[in-house]
């Protein structure tokens, strides 16, 4: 399995609430999570078949920033 990680302007738990049934239906209940804590408000996603393009455009269609972490 690989980890895509993700620098996001996500702020709220409310956000991740909208963000969840999108992210659920692309990758899977309990695969992503938010570290809105963190001062990036990381989303990390455990996948081998998801394109980090493809991330990225789902937030920024829902409104949100996204910019994949490099290693």
């Amino acid at each position: 399995m690989e980890v895509l990680v993700f620098t996001t302007s996500v702020e709220s738990h409310d956000h991740v609430n909208e963000l969840a049934p999108v992210l659920n239906s692309l990758v899977g209940k309990g695969r992503w999570n938010f570290a809105l804590d963190d001062c990036d408000r990381i989303l990390r996603i455990v996948s081998n078949d998801i394109k980090p393009v493809t991330t990225i455009r789902l937030l920024r269609d829902h409104g949100f920033e996204c910019k994949e972490l490099e290693d």
